[in-house]
């Protein structure tokens, strides 16, 4: 039989459960007559006649019988599993690859994540931390998370995060050997934590204060490609190392690290989250954006 004639078995099984033209009709959304021409040329087709047509009933013949309760289990079991798949369509569930940086992670995505994917044990993510700016669709992201000014005009942005800073901070017996510099330029007669971009080069330190932006390109001893490794060099009196205000603020309670340069540190832009269109219908990536999101305090 044609593969085009499966809505035929669709109309007779119909027909065959209701025992009524008129109900049959009405449940599948059609006219009558369209439903009645359906059930003769699928008996054509069939060389059988499947149905017994009164004034007042419809009656299955032994072969309308018998095609119905092969027809019937089947059908219900696809059903079934359609049903099963539409509820996966509004149960949060799947696996989300976000690309990201550690700062971005431990300040803005992991406190607000935390108390969701406890709730929704379906979720799984894949952080990926690194700070190249990657093609998400490409490389096979769902979404990614970086500063406000570097997402692509083409994305769909979600703000996450608020404005911060980056700081330069050194120990105080790092800075009782070496002094306090004053201007950004002294930091090129200092011993600097560097910070090795993904790209391969080195992230040249920006400052800014009244007037145009100023960088400069250190040198040290030791160059990161992570915040924290950075921190613990800075602590341990290694050097200078710049650093997101928010993660060293521990330690500047604490005295373990001192911020030189208070007035030449500017901000940033907070973080976003960035994706295609057609990552948002889905049903965890909503609970994703919607937990990142910024709320404005009231």
């Amino acid at each position: 039989m044609p593969n085009q004639d499966f809505n035929d078995l669709l109309a007779f099984l119909a027909v065959a459960r209701e025992r009524s033209f008129t109900k049959a009709a009405a449940k599948l959304g059609i006219v009558q007559s369209t439903l009645s021409h359906t059930i003769k040329r699928l008996e054509t087709q069939m060389g059988l006649r499947l149905l017994t047509r009164t004034t007042r009933s419809v009656g299955l013949t032994e072969a309308g019988e018998r095609l119905r309760q092969s027809l019937a289990p089947r059908i219900e079991e696809i059903e079934h599993d359609i049903a099963g798949l539409m509820a996966l369509r509004d149960t949060p569930s799947g696996t989300i690859r976000i690309t990201l940086s550690d700062h971005a992670l431990q300040t803005v995505v992991w406190p607000k994540l935390l108390p969701v994917l406890k709730k929704y044990s379906d979720i799984k993510v894949e952080f990926s931390l690194d700070t190249e700016f990657r093609n998400i669709v490409e490389d096979g992201f769902d979404a990614g998370i970086r500063l406000g000014e570097s997402v692509e005009k083409d994305m769909i942005a979600v703000r996450v995060g608020p404005d911060w800073r980056l700081v330069a901070v050194a120990s105080p017996a790092y800075l009782e050997e070496h002094s306090t510099p004053k201007h950004p330029k002294d930091l090129v007669r200092h011993v600097c934590i560097k910070r090795r971009q993904a790209a391969g080069g080195q992230y040249a330190w920006e400052f800014a204060k009244k007037g145009p932006e100023i960088r400069v390109r250190v040198d040290g001893q030791l160059t990161f490609n992570n915040s924290y490794a950075m921190i613990d060099a800075a602590v341990k009196g290694f050097g200078i190392a710049y650093i997101p205000e928010d993660m060293v603020a521990r330690h500047l309670a604490a005295g373990d690290l001192v911020q030189v340069l208070n007035d030449w540190s500017p901000m940033f832009d907070g973080y976003y989250i960035y994706y295609p269109t057609s990552r948002q219908n889905s049903a965890a990536f909503k609970v994703i954006v919607d937990a990142l999101k910024l709320r404005e305090a009231r």
